[in-house]
């Protein structure tokens, strides 16, 4: 929510343009439309409105992952050494209080509101990373595609803050839309710390069964003690660099839908902010519902071996990045159809939700020792996406929205989309990696070894 709020409610910060002769494209003047005429931009000479080029919107929106990427890999170090609980829920709560202070330092200046976007992203960085190293301490393998898809509670987030901030723009202002957001995060950091524990050893509410279940279940790959950091190993792995480009491949095209559908829908259909809000928010509810069965899907294959691990996050990555890549292609050819649009801006956010069987699983299979610091490694990576996609989205409509520069905007998506999906079909692997095991200390190894050597007493 604190990272996307900004999606919808630039719309109402900004002054809208003339409209010009590429709005007759696509206004239908349907059910869906805006039945009134956007006034000229002379007619905002004050209220709460902004003359932001399309340029500077593009800036403020990609504002967010300049320097996100910068604190991914430093969140997967600090969740390993102080916990998930501690590194998430601060990087949560930090964010939403400093959301408070957007309306207020928007109106000084146009940077104070870039900063303030950058320091939340920067902060913001620890929390995706940070999450891996919980996984791998709670979650059995034959169940962790399951849960990883309650990571994409961030497409419940998306759906609830789509049509809230349309409708508390329409009820008060922009601004008030960014306080409702900050005062849910801090109301949800409150049940974070009091719910939330870093492993099934310090939880005071775990049963003895549930508790030995995990611990037996994680017991082979999991470490009880910190160790060195195999970053020779990490670095120049190849099944890690491929899993980064799928994951590159997903979030481009999944960036594209969550951050340029509002703009899209408002300029070249013509519709309507509150619908637009509706419509924004929807695949998300879609994605996260779909995630959650197909998740169900892929453990089923794992636990009766009808298929192998690395096949089954194949499998994934096809539905989720290839899939979504041709969704995507489609959307950028239905021209001036608003229900095919809306059709597959849905479906390509929606098999998206197969991610949680796909690559963020995939982190978690080939290293639970070190799953934050290779999701953190990825996201470093990754994330040039979230600045990069705003921008080109920026330099091909700077006032120009046509339906054929729009157009170009998906065909970019969805090239990174099934490139990146074939890649890792050739040569992307789930399988555990030696230096999982890297970190251990000699003594360690030496007691192994003994186990393994020792006949026992009773033979």
């Amino acid at each position: 929510m604190l990272r996307i709020n900004l999606n919808l409610t630039i719309v109402t910060m900004v002054v809208p343009r003339v409209k010009k002769d590429y709005v007759s494209e696509c206004m239908t003047r349907d059910i869906y439309s805006s039945n009134v005429t956007t006034p000229k931009s002379d007619e905002y000479t004050g209220g709460d409105r902004f003359h932001w080029t399309e340029y500077q919107q593009g800036l403020a929106l990609g504002a967010f992952y300049w320097f996100h990427w910068l604190t991914q890999l430093p969140g997967g170090i600090l969740a390993r050494r102080y916990g998930t609980k501690l590194v998430y829920g601060l990087g949560n709560l930090i964010t939403a209080l400093i959301g408070f202070l957007i309306p207020w330092l928007t109106w000084y200046h146009f940077n104070a509101l870039v900063v303030l976007r950058v320091l939340q992203g920067l902060i913001a960085g620890v929390v995706w990373p940070s999450m891996h190293d919980m996984t791998a301490k709670w979650i059995p393998p034959n169940e962790r595609s399951r849960f990883v898809s309650a990571y994409l509670g961030s497409s419940v987030g998306a759906a609830i803050t789509y049509p809230l901030c349309a409708t508390v723009t329409n009820w008060f202002n922009w601004g008030a839309a960014f306080h409702v957001t900050s005062m849910l995060g801090v109301i949800w950091s409150c049940f974070w710390y009091f719910l939330v524990y870093n492993s099934p050893e310090e939880h005071p509410r775990i049963s003895d069964e549930e508790k030995k279940h995990i611990l037996d279940s994680i017991a082979t790959s999991v470490q009880k003690t910190e160790t060195r950091i195999p970053w020779k190993s990490i670095f120049t792995s190849r099944p890690v660099w491929i899993t980064i480009i799928a994951q590159w491949g997903g979030a481009w095209g999944l960036l594209t839908l969550m951050t340029q559908s509002p703009t899209y829908f408002t300029f070249i259909h013509g519709w309507d902010l509150r619908v637009t809000g509706i419509l924004s928010g929807a695949p998300h509810i879609l994605r996260a519902i779909f995630s959650v069965y197909y998740s169900k899907m892929s453990d089923w294959l794992i636990r009766t071996n009808k298929m192998r691990l690395t096949n089954v996050r194949k499998m994934a990555t096809c539905v989720s990045v290839g899939l979504q890549g041709v969704f995507i292609l489609a959307l950028g050819f239905s021209g001036c159809y608003p229900i095919l649009a809306a059709f597959f801006l849905m479906m390509g956010t929606m098999v998206n939700g197969a991610v949680s069987a796909s690559t963020l699983a995939a982190f978690v299979d080939m290293s639970p020792n070190y799953a934050s610091i290779l999701l953190g490694f990825c996201g470093m990576v990754v994330i040039i996406t979230g600045f990069i996609s705003p921008m080109v989205v920026g330099l091909l409509t700077d006032n120009n929205q046509t339906v054929a520069q729009w157009q170009l905007v998906f065909i970019i998506a969805a090239l990174n989309t099934i490139s990146c999906t074939i890649v890792y079909v050739i040569w992307g692997s789930s399988d555990e990696q030696p230096w999982n095991s890297y970190g251990k200390s000699s003594q360690e190894n030496e007691r192994e070894m003994q186990k393994l050597t020792e006949t026992p007493k009773t033979l």
